[in-house]
């Protein structure tokens, strides 16, 4: 099954939605999500858009997590990774229950992929599957030369992902250092804020890094060693 080739390979731990972290007045996301999921109130598909670091690869995976912890067969595609492959990639996925496909702008522009796009999303409402969707660009744009397939990337609700302000920043670094097993202190944190890059996801590596750094030297994260790794960079 194509569900079981990509999809489990691909999830990581923590992508769930209880560990999502929303931006400012964007709270209904995961709660759109665990909907989706569930089937409940009739939307068979979402669509997330919005520029890199806003989440749409945490809440794509989460939507695969929850599926699985309700008994649901599901799948993720990273189309970024994927591509290279093909439309053909698309092929036997629509008896999926529930499907993530990210980066659809990886290929939307391309005819072959467009139209094997419409019959997916096609073939997955006949069938009763969800459908969660992402992009960096809305899913009326021009881009996508078959107006059909615009047309059904608008099927369901479509919200805009926004960046994290600071203070979710420093939030989600201090709960993600506690589920690697280490805490991180408001001067950790603020020197972190300060020196690294800061999207989510490079914030997140970074602390995967700052872990291994800290379990190597047996010391705890400290500035000191926060400033060796990010020098070591």
């Amino acid at each position: 099954m194509a569900d079981q080739l990509v999809l489990n390979l691909r999830l990581r731990a923590e992508t769930t939605l209880e560990a999502y972290l929303p931006a400012e007045d964007q709270s209904e996301l995961p709660e759109a999500v665990r909907a989706l999921v569930a089937g409940d109130g009739d939307v068979p598909q979402l669509f997330l858009w919005g520029p890199p670091g806003t989440g749409k690869t945490h809440l794509a995976q989460a939507a695969c997590h929850e599926a699985g912890a309700h008994g649901l067969s599901a799948a993720y595609l990273p189309l970024a990774e994927l591509a290279e492959l093909g439309p053909a990639v698309l092929d036997g996925l629509t008896s999926v229950q529930v499907l993530a496909i990210d980066d659809l702008d990886r290929v939307w522009q391309e005819r072959a992929w467009q139209e094997a796009l419409f019959g997916l999303v096609n073939e997955a409402r006949t069938c009763g599957g969800r459908l969660l969707l992402t992009a960096l660009s809305r899913p009326e744009t021009e881009q996508v030369g078959l107006a059909d397939l615009r047309s059904r990337l608008l099927w369901g609700p479509v919200f805009r992902l926004r960046a994290l302000d600071e203070s979710r920043l420093r939030r989600m670094l201090q709960a993600g250092a506690m589920t690697r097993g280490f805490r991180l202190g408001d001067s950790e944190t603020d020197y972190l804020l300060r020196h690294a890059a800061r999207d989510p996801n490079s914030l997140l590596a970074l602390l995967d890094r700052l872990d291994t750094a800290s379990l190597q030297a047996q010391r705890r994260v400290t500035v000191p060693l926060i400033r060796t790794v990010l020098e070591g960079a």
